[in-house]
């Protein structure tokens, strides 16, 4: 299964990669986050269905100094099969 995630609300300069990567490689979930111009973070998450779905609710909550307001999960399109977690740039 892969998802792509966009992640609105109080997520840039809290740690919210960093969160997602240490969470991504704790479940065994691949793929990559990185922060958008927008305020955004998005990222797309591969594994199985319980290991994206656990991630995506670690994502709701996300670190203590963030503040999620929204988060949009849609399929994603992309053929890439990832090998590990990565934090964009």
């Amino acid at each position: 299964m892969k998802k792509h995630i966009f992640i609105s609300g109080r997520v840039q300069g809290v740690g919210f990669r960093h969160f997602t990567k240490k969470n991504a490689e704790a479940l065994g979930v691949k793929g990559w986050v990185k922060n958008l111009p927008d305020k955004r973070v998005e990222a797309i998450f591969q594994g199985s269905e319980e290991k994206v779905d656990d991630l995506i609710q670690r994502c709701k909550k996300g670190p203590v100094a963030s503040f999620v307001q929204d988060i949009k999960v849609r399929d994603a399109k992309d053929e890439t099969v990832y090998k590990s977690f990565e934090v964009k740039l």
